[in-house]
């Protein structure tokens, strides 16, 4: 989940309605792929009818991504209702000074207002922990660090909440999603020095082709999301390019991040092949390759 929403609301004008309106259906896949990383707690509809749009054109799997402890709640609980779907369970890394420093717009949405500081932050680790060991809960994360959003006084804070991902997503044998926003640096080097588990995730990938390559030496998978269809994405389209195909996901980060050409309007899983067919494009490959390889990593990266 990105730090600001990219799906930006129009006016009250005919244009602005066209502008909030969903896209239209893309041609289907011909091989079924999976969405690697989820809102679907923040889309518009029901869980039901999400999954059957997203099946007509060939997303038969989504992987829900938790956010705070009662998005994860969410997630854990979805996945166990739904056979298409996985869960992923964490603290976004703009939620760990929220926490700590008493934000009423932090622990307060868990239902309940709690002080900050590190006794807030354990306990709301701790759930994330119990969460962690549920069957249907395949990841740990988004987890990670956030410049973007969080100033040098939130530092310490995202820190200590990643190294705690880290340690539960190796304890459980679960996947580490990782969000990286304007932090590449301190990712990689937390990253090596509390070694990451053996399936680990750079979603919304936001590095360029240096790092995929670093990346890639390190066993990560790297997700595009939509924003590897826009016109100033340059470095994404060069990373997506020398990155190993058996490395790469491909996700949506609904409702954020809607692929070109429908950029700013509401993004969902089931425009998942839009994606597809720009990577496949600047991988020079056929649709159906590509689609075979992101299945079968998607698979591999979650243990489902």
């Amino acid at each position: 989940m990105p730090s600001s929403n990219d799906s930006r609301s129009g006016s009250g004008s005919s244009s602005g309605r066209e502008k909030n309106a969903a896209p239209p259906l893309p041609e289907p896949l011909r091989v079924a792929v999976a969405d690697s990383h989820t809102h679907l707690d923040m889309q518009s509809g029901t869980v039901d009818e999400a999954l059957a749009k997203a099946a007509s054109v060939g997303v038969t799997t989504l992987v829900q991504v938790g956010c705070d402890v009662k998005g994860s709640r969410w997630a854990a609980e979805t996945a166990a209702r739904h056979d298409s779907v996985h869960a992923t369970v964490a603290l976004h890394p703009n939620e760990a000074p929220r926490i700590v420093h008493g934000d009423p717009d932090g622990w307060s949405r868990q239902g309940a207002r709690v002080p900050g500081g590190e006794a807030a932050l354990e306990e709301a680790l701790a759930e994330i922990d119990r969460l962690a060991g549920l069957p249907q809960v395949k990841g740990v994360g988004e987890t990670g660090l956030d410049y973007f959003r969080t100033g040098p006084e939130g530092k310490a804070a995202q820190e200590q909440s990643f190294r705690a991902h880290i340690e539960i997503a190796k304890r459980h044998g679960k996947a580490l999603v990782i969000h990286d926003r304007d932090a590449h640096a301190d990712v990689l080097r937390v990253l090596k020095e509390e070694g990451a588990p053996e399936r680990t995730v750079f979603h919304c990938y936001s590095g360029d082709a240096e790092m995929a390559e670093l990346c890639a030496r390190a066993g990560y998978f790297m997700s595009f999301a939509g924003t590897v269809t826009f016109k100033n994405a340059q470095n994404l389209r060069d990373a997506l390019a020398v990155a190993p195909l058996e490395l790469v996901l491909v996700e949506t980060d609904a409702p954020f991040l809607t692929p070109a050409p429908y950029r700013g309007r509401p993004n969902a899983p089931y425009l998942i092949p839009v994606t597809v067919r720009a990577m496949a494009a600047v991988r020079g490959i056929e649709e159906d390759e590509l689609a075979t390889a992101l299945a079968a990593n998607t698979a591999r990266a979650f243990a489902y």
